[in-house]
């Protein structure tokens, strides 16, 4: 394991940056203007690397959300009347301006959440992917089903809800906004963005792109600030119709709470404590590759992180001394180095959090076989970490832990692997190795997650659908799945003429006595 602390070419243009972008802070931008907070209050972000200022950001509140949905609210009104093809168009010219400044964009979201450069340059990319995938599904995105039945044609289309909120995490945000955002404006929505107060650059460069690009004033309001200031009047705004949130579990347990009076709609993205389930038939190397990218990639900060190693018993020692080894030369330092593969946590808060495991795991009586402690003494840097000898009833194994540690768990068969990997509250992804076919699809239909990935890491394809069961989450993105949130369905049915209605009303009404009127 290295602390790398060389000076690359990086940072001239994070320099650059911090000079001409950064330096008169992040304000926000509602009904098309960019504007201070209207208390004039303002809070400090920070650089991972350093714990130093990073930028000053207003600080939104109620009024601030207030003006934002009621812009939002405005727009609505004709951007949900502008044609499908017309919103294509906006939307691929979205999608070419973050090709564009893809480079800006990654070197601001690694200075902004510590995340290693090489990994946001393709998360730069993917949002830009996002944004052309549903620019091609715009003109559709309305349409429905015919459902004839007898004397009646039956149709279905689809109209959007209305504005909606998106409130969205501090890891990868940019591309995360884009996977929430570009669907909503597709299906004919508006939008009012909350970022996470932990990374908020990024939003900002996303909202100045959406206006080059010829988005309608109002369309798209982005406000800072915190959850429980301007997220909480978010999600209780009588004129938003429903909420996107991307988090944590709690969180999303509050926002359920806060949107109840308005019965707002929610799609919850939330926690997750991921297994991966290693079989002794597998393709060893390959399983070992995938285990490792998918914990220490990312800094471990990631949704679909499999943070749990389920090993079948007769390779567990082996496979574990395999997944150590890779751990400790793996290469912590500066986010900017293209060389960096993993980078400081976003924040101090988290950085404790993430510390606090290596003492808990102490005293749960798992052994940490690789890392387990903080690197350097500036910056929120966590040596990649391994647990062995875990249980699965252990805090590390049952709590996301959201940072770059594995807990490895032995079982013996089939059904003790299917039990152990069902035994936690979450169930947002899963991870199988094994070249028993029949097994693969069996393992896959009994594991009590949202999403399976046999013999592969998560490699995400747009079209499926993504989500959680149990407490990671509510409802589906991907595809069109996005749309059945987005959008309300309709059903039109028109009378052929042929069928006959009662009828009421049309004989001498009886005649009532006295005594009866009485009774």
């Amino acid at each position: 394991m290295t602390l790398s602390e060389a000076t690359h070419p990086n940072h001239d243009l994070a320099r650059q940056l911090r000079d001409s972008r950064l330096s008169g802070g992040l304000r926000h931008f509602i009904g098309g203007q960019w504007v201070e907070a209207q208390s004039g209050r303002t809070f400090d972000a920070h650089s991972p690397t350093d714990n130093t200022r990073l930028v000053t950001v207003a600080e939104g509140d109620a009024a601030d959300i207030d003006r934002a949905a009621r812009a939002a609210h405005d727009a609505f009104q004709t951007w949900k009347e502008v044609s499908g093809a017309e919103r294509r168009k906006i939307l691929h010219r979205i999608a070419d301006l973050i090709e564009q400044r893809a480079q800006e964009i990654a070197v601001l979201e690694s200075m902004d959440t510590g995340q290693a450069i090489r990994f946001m340059k393709s998360a730069a990319t993917r949002g830009a992917e996002n944004f052309r995938f549903y620019a091609d599904r715009a003109p559709s995105a309305q349409d429905g089903q015919s459902l004839p039945a007898p004397g009646f044609i039956n149709y279905t289309l689809r109209q959007p809800i209305g504005p909606v909120g998106v409130i969205t995490p501090w890891n990868t945000p940019f591309m995360l906004s884009t996977w929430k955002i570009a669907p909503a404006l597709a299906a004919g929505c508006t939008v009012v963005h909350k970022p996470a107060e932990w990374s908020p650059v990024t939003a900002t460069l996303l909202a100045e792109i959406m206006d080059e690009a010829g988005l309608p004033k109002g369309v798209h309001n982005l406000v800072h600030g915190f959850g429980e200031g301007a997220g909480k009047a978010l999600t209780e705004h009588p004129l938003i119709q429903a909420i996107a949130f991307v988090g944590e579990t709690t969180t999303g347990s509050h926002i359920m709470r806060q949107g109840a009076d308005t019965l707002k709609r929610v799609h919850f993205e939330l926690g997750g404590k991921n297994p991966v389930v290693v079989f002794d038939d597998a393709d060893l190397d390959k399983a070992l590759d995938a285990v490792v990218f998918m914990i220490y990639s990312l800094n471990g900060e990631r949704c679909t992180s499999s943070s749990r190693v389920l090993i079948q018993e007769g390779i567990y020692d082996e496979f574990t001394a395999r997944i150590a080894e890779r751990a400790r030369n793996i290469r912590v330092g500066d986010p900017l180095d293209p060389e960096t593969e993993i980078g400081p946590l976003v924040h101090p808060r988290h950085f404790d959090k993430v510390l606090s495991y290596f003492d808990t795991a102490q005293q749960e009586g798992a052994t940490i076989a690789a890392g387990g402690k903080r690197l350097g003494e500036a910056g929120n840097y966590v040596s990649p970490t391994l647990f062995t000898g875990a249980r699965n009833e252990m805090k590390i194994a049952q709590e996301e832990i959201f940072g770059p540690v594995l807990t490895a768990i032995p079982f013996s068969d089939e059904a003790e692997a299917l039990a152990l990997a069902n035994d936690v509250r979450y169930g947002l992804a899963g991870y199988l190795w094994t070249n028993d076919l029949t097994r693969a699809h069996r393992f896959a239909q009994g594991l009590q997650a949202g999403m399976v990935w046999v013999n592969s890491e998560n490699v995400r394809h747009l079209p499926t659908p993504f989500g959680g069961v149990k407490n990671s989450g509510i409802g589906r993105d991907g595809g069109d799945y996005s749309f059945e949130f987005y959008m309300e369905t309709k059903n039109i049915a028109v009378s052929l003429g042929t069928h006959k209605t009662a009828r009421l009303g049309v004989g001498k009404a009886p005649t009532i006595t006295k005594e009866e009127a009485d009774a």
